[in-house]
């Protein structure tokens, strides 16, 4: 099994880090699939109230509880800080999006424990789990 697939079948409750009310916005279709799919999302985005009927926090720091895995829409050069959150709040894992490549930040997490994908699709990669291909 897959890194990907350990984090897809241990998380239910996924904070999800730049998500757009936007409906064509790829974080709110990753974030629609994963809510239909019985995934508790958490929306983080100072500039948003509520996504997909929940409350928005405006970082990751004023979530309440932990959660699983901290999904990143991001730039590659704004995830260091929010990873060092993950990494004092004890989530989970960290999940950066296709094109959030961040390199430092990924080791930082991983010497801190945290399980890590970079550079990957939640949705697609849930999709091929659920229906793996030939």
């Amino acid at each position: 099994m897959t890194i990907e697939h350990d984090i897809l079948k241990q998380s239910r409750r996924v904070a999800i880090v730049g998500l757009s009310s936007k409906t064509e916005r790829a974080s709110n279709i990753v974030a629609q699939y994963l809510k239909e799919q019985g995934y508790g999302i958490v929306p983080v985005n100072p500039v948003e109230k509520s996504v997909l009927g929940e409350t928005c926090y405006p970082e990751l720091n004023s979530v309440p509880g932990q959660v699983d895995t901290v999904v990143m829409f991001r730039r590659p050069e704004e995830v260091m800080p929010v990873v060092k959150q993950a990494v004092a709040r004890g989530d989970g894992a960290i999940w950066m999006q296709e094109g959030v490549i961040n390199e430092e930040a990924a080791k930082y997490a991983r010497e801190a424990g945290l399980q890590v994908v970079m550079d990957k699709c939640m949705r697609k990669e849930h999709m091929k789990m659920i229906c793996p291909g030939p």
